[in-house]
């Protein structure tokens, strides 16, 4: 068993598909299914992490462990720093952060990116992306996308089209037909998959950082990181994740897969 903990942050508070993370699929809730798929990357422990009584009690009645937090918490991280501190993880710790609405997440994911952070001592963060294979995803301001540096650590994280090949673009990257020309591919341009391995002292640590300019324009909590700065490694794999779920329309395509 690999020496991480999985913990996954699990609220009820989504308006397009409510009580989302009990949501059935083949019988079994979907945030249990996750933490099914968080125990197959040999996490040496799974713990939900949520506010909602109901979470609590189906957690427990798959024998799942699950940690109480407070309701109040602005993100999924700051929930993150308190269940590390009400499990007692020590700051050298590290903990992957599997969203709850995430029942296809590959568990080879998982580990990979725990094990690029413990090999990373340099980092307080590790997390993922793969090679985009459109322009549309690459022009879409809902693909984030994320640049590296000759270390294969976050240089910065968008949700403009980056990085922007002048010469091939300059007349503009709309112009283009709907495919990825050799010009940007040779970019390497990449997406971001909002996976993260965490060391605990950085979880600890991340409540009183003051936000970021650029994690309000862009609205990516991951600026804060870099901001004040804290290293982000970069796992780069070839292919894209099974999508999550955030709407009704995804929660039949994962059933009918399932």
């Amino acid at each position: 068993m690999r020496d991480f903990i999985a913990l996954i942050p699990a609220r009820l508070a989504s308006t397009r598909l409510p009580d989302k993370p009990l949501a059935d699929i083949g019988g079994v809730p979907m945030v249990v299914r996750v933490a099914q798929r968080a125990r197959l990357s040999g996490a040496r422990r799974v713990v939900i992490a949520t506010d909602a009584s109901s979470i609590d009690a189906v957690a427990r009645q798959h024998g799942i462990e699950v940690v109480m937090t407070r309701a109040d918490h602005p993100s999924g991280t700051d929930r993150l720093a308190q269940a590390a501190t009400l499990l007692e993880l020590p700051d050298e710790a590290i903990v992957v952060n599997v969203q709850g609405d995430e029942p296809l997440i590959p568990p080879a994911l998982i580990a990979e990116v725990a094990d690029l952070l413990a090999s990373r001592s340099d980092c307080a963060i590790a997390t993922a992306a793969h090679p985009l294979d459109t322009l549309a995803e690459y022009l879409n301001p809902n693909t984030v996308k994320v640049v590296t540096d000759a270390t294969g650590c976050a240089a910065y994280f968008s949700r403009a089209p980056i990085p922007w090949d002048r010469d091939h673009l300059a007349g503009g990257a709309s112009q283009r037909p709907d495919t990825m020309s050799a010009a940007i591919r040779n970019m390497l341009p990449l997406r971001h998959i909002g996976l993260y391995a965490y060391r605990v002292g950085f979880l600890r640590a991340y409540p009183g950082l003051a936000r970021s300019p650029y994690e309000m324009l862009e609205s990516l909590e991951q600026l804060r990181a870099l901001w004040h700065g804290y290293r982000i490694a970069v796992l780069r794999v070839e292919q894209a994740p099974p999508s999550g779920v955030d709407t009704p329309e995804d929660l039949e395509r994962v059933r009918r897969l399932v």
